[in-house]
């Protein structure tokens, strides 16, 4: 069993030698320390060469992340690590790269094998995300976090904090955020077609993987036989210590509060987050729960419909975000809609179906003059009705197409010649609003949030959920790094 102490005092002179890289690249940032007072130095990678990757999560979506940074052709997998490295979805992982090293500690695997990685790529569940992600950017590697980007609202705020304090590369994983919808979204509010928003629905209405849990559960499940592969323990990270269950793994883990997201996390991040950026909506100032439907205390409900209530901004007028989830739960959308297409593109479920819906996962916006509709992920708006998108035909702007796509939008950063579409400063925000939205569906209850002290005002519960949970005894020290 491997130190658990020594993981946090890596040495960043044994990260790596940099590559020889232009001096104003090298040395443009002041010296930075870790919380052990060792010298971080993130390496910055040559064009010409491959970065070096480690993979924390390698299985279902995990082993799907993996494969699309691989599809690159700009990185080099040096290191896997998974809590369950005999299961059958990491075992196709660990057989296409037979020299990776393997590790199902991932303190372990920093301890032993940092040398052999420059970025660290997280796909593990949501409640997981942080531990990784911190202590990779506090030992100078770069991170691509799969989303939303944390469980809760401090675990973002600790790590856009920590994005500037480390200097090195980040990414969420909404990987539509630099595909077709941020350009012409960033494009049609720079010149004018999208303005004066005060209204947008977003939804997602397939089946979720709760729909018919027994809504009246008052305790978790437990299974006594936990798989001979698995590390259960390491599984629960920060989480407060409870008993295995499968309906806990392989995806499982996002029907539970204390584990996931919801479908609000899930999906929110490709549906929500070009308007969140390119309007400049921040923080809500209140959050309501306008119909909850199935509520339970563990886990999602069965019908969620949340209105985010935006204030004015600069010169953009106040606006409200309304979600829907849930099967029957579907929002009433303008005339001339037509028919909500599905991108091809989108990556299925980790149990590779993708569940119809009777509307789709999309959005409406609807602004002073004109009306939108869009899919999810990558999937451009379109006007409605047919009659004011012919209208407008003459009037839209060229839309510049994407110049690399999400992985390779991360990878050419590091080598200093993109920047990232959605780096912390951009996704932690967004995540923080779908944490606001969870804990308003785990109470049940209207939140009223300060955007200046990023504390809620109205309900002492819901405030202290903004941390979550106490992390477990000797996984603390990660809220300090």
């Amino acid at each position: 069993m491997t130190s658990r102490r020594k993981f946090i005092k890596r040495s960043a002179a044994t990260i790596g030698a940099f590559t020889i890289v232009p001096g104003h690249v090298l040395f443009a940032k002041d010296e930075i320390r870790n919380a052990t007072g060792e010298l971080v130095q993130p390496r910055i990678v040559a064009p010409s060469d491959k970065v070096n990757m480690a993979f924390c999560g390698i299985g279902n979506r995990g082993g799907q992340i993996l494969r699309a940074h691989n599809e690159t052709g700009m990185i080099n997998t040096t290191v896997l690590c998974d809590v369950d490295m005999g299961a059958k979805h990491t075992l196709r992982t660990l057989e296409a790269y037979p020299k990776a090293k393997q590790y199902q500690d991932f303190r372990e695997m920093f301890e032993k094998s940092a040398k052999e990685f420059d970025a660290v790529c997280v796909g593990t569940p949501d409640f997981s995300h942080f531990p990784i992600t911190i202590l990779a950017m506090s030992q100078g590697k770069h991170v691509y976090v799969e989303k939303p980007l944390t469980r809760t609202f401090n675990e973002s705020e600790l790590l856009i904090k920590a994005e500037k304090k480390y200097g090195v590369v980040t990414q969420m994983g909404n990987q539509g955020h630099s595909e077709g919808n941020y350009y012409q979204f960033k494009s049609w509010v720079e010149n004018g077609i999208i303005k004066d928003v005060t209204k947008i629905t977003a939804h997602m209405n397939g089946k979720r993987r709760w729909h018919g849990f027994e809504v009246n559960m008052k305790n978790y499940p437990v299974n006594p036989v936990v798989p001979e592969t698995l590390d259960w323990d390491v599984w629960l990270m920060t989480a407060k210590k409870h008993g295995y269950h499968e309906d806990f793994v392989n995806g499982q883990w996002r029907c539970w509060y204390e584990h996931g997201m919801g479908a609000l996390g899930d999906w929110g991040a490709h549906i929500i987050d070009t308007a969140h950026q390119f309007l400049d909506l921040g923080m809500p100032y209140e959050v309501d729960p306008v119909r909850i439907e199935g509520h339970n205390k563990l886990f999602f409900p069965m019908e969620t419909t949340l209105d985010f209530k935006f204030p004015k901004r600069k010169k953009m007028p106040a606006c409200t975000i309304t979600w829907y989830d849930g099967q029957n739960n579907i929002p009433q959308v303008p005339e001339g809609y037509g028919e909500l297409e599905i991108d091809p593109n989108i990556p299925p479920a980790s149990n590779g179906v993708m569940q119809p819906a009777k509307l789709g996962a999309g959005k409406e916006i609807y602004g002073k003059d004109l009306t939108f509709k869009g899919g999810s992920h990558g999937r451009t708006l379109t006007i409605i009705p047919p009659e004011a998108a012919k209208d407008m035909e003459s009037k839209l702007p060229e839309v510049p197409e994407a110049p690399s796509n999400h992985f390779e939008n991360f990878q050419r950063a590091i080598q200093g010649t993109e920047k990232t579409n959605s780096p912390f400063e951009v996704s932690g925000p967004l995540s923080q609003v779908f944490c606001l939205g969870t804990i308003a569906q785990r109470l049940n209850t209207k939140i009223k949030f300060d955007r200046k002290t990023k504390q809620i005002t109205n309900n002492k519960v819901a405030n202290q959920l903004l941390e979550g949970t106490p992390p477990r005894l000797g996984w603390e020290q990660f809220y300090k790094l």
